[in-house]
């Protein structure tokens, strides 16, 4: 009898923390974030991983707590020894920024390895990149490829961008241009500026793809207004071969703005021709 009920004490234990998963996550869409944190901490105490996992994210977003990323990673540790994969991945990323622990490029590939095959999307993206960086592992293209189509088929905008730019440069895969712009589309419409921006260079390019400078343009203004740098000077390219030289030089303008020296030096020599 004692046994049954330490064992019913246990299960009801684990009923009410799971409720306070569904507290928090009625608070946090709420934007009610100081109660959200409350209820996923109350979880994580009651050893729900992912209440743990989520503790740790939103320290180090300091959405309803101060910012503080030692203790994000403490949480994320805890949700990612629990078995949450998102925990894996969110804990591999701040060893691979070294926010809130020293950096640790191997740690991070563990982590998001542990996160990948938990079956977490992102995770398999993160990892992608990183044995295509070769930190923290070997580099490896074709091993990237692998990881970042298992992120990309399961549902990862950037994981398919970042297939589409193996693909256009022939890393680990063979060279597809047409592969590439389809796979890129994907990352741009997950709303990508990077991604927009390649997409926007292959269409301007015309490599085996219909050359479309009105496409084109289209897309690397989404890459410039999404803040990326590449995405202004490439428009402001696109604008001067068509001699449109004042809407030229206001994207060299922006994207020399954006710390880009090459854009910097064309809206200087736009400038003195007086445009």
């Amino acid at each position: 009898m004692k046994k049954t009920l330490i064992l019913l004490t246990v299960l009801f234990s684990i009923g009410f923390s799971k409720d306070f998963i569904k507290l928090g996550n009625e608070a946090y869409d709420k934007n009610n974030y100081q109660k959200a944190a409350e209820f996923y901490q109350k979880a994580c105490d009651g050893g729900i991983a992912s209440g743990c996992a989520t503790s740790g994210v939103l320290y180090a977003d300091g959405k309803g707590v101060r910012q503080d990323y030692q203790k994000a990673a403490e949480f994320l540790k805890k949700g990612c020894d629990g078995g949450d994969a998102m925990g894996c991945f969110n804990l591999g990323y701040l060893y691979a920024g070294g926010k809130g622990v020293r950096q640790d490029y191997q740690k991070a590939a563990e982590l998001l390895k542990k996160s990948c095959d938990g079956g977490d999307a992102k995770g398999c993206g993160a990892l992608g990149y990183l044995y295509a960086g070769g930190k923290g592992v070997r580099q490896d293209y074709q091993k990237a490829a692998e990881l970042l189509k298992k992120s990309c088929d399961g549902g990862d905008a950037k994981g398919c961008g970042a297939l589409g730019y193996l693909y256009a440069g022939g890393k680990g895969v063979r060279q597809d241009y047409q592969k590439a712009a389809e796979l890129l589309k994907k990352g741009c419409d997950g709303g990508d500026a990077k991604d927009c921006t390649n997409l926007g260079v292959l269409y301007a390019e015309g490599n085996e793809i219909r050359q479309d400078y009105q496409k084109a343009a289209e897309l690397l203004k989404k890459g410039c207004d999404g803040g990326y740098a590449m995405g202004c000077g490439n428009l402001g390219i696109v604008y001067a071969k068509q001699r449109n030289y004042s809407t030229a030089k206001e994207y060299y303008g922006k994207a020399c703005d954006l710390n880009l020296p090459l854009a910097c030096d064309r809206y200087k020599e736009l400038n003195e021709k007086g445009y």
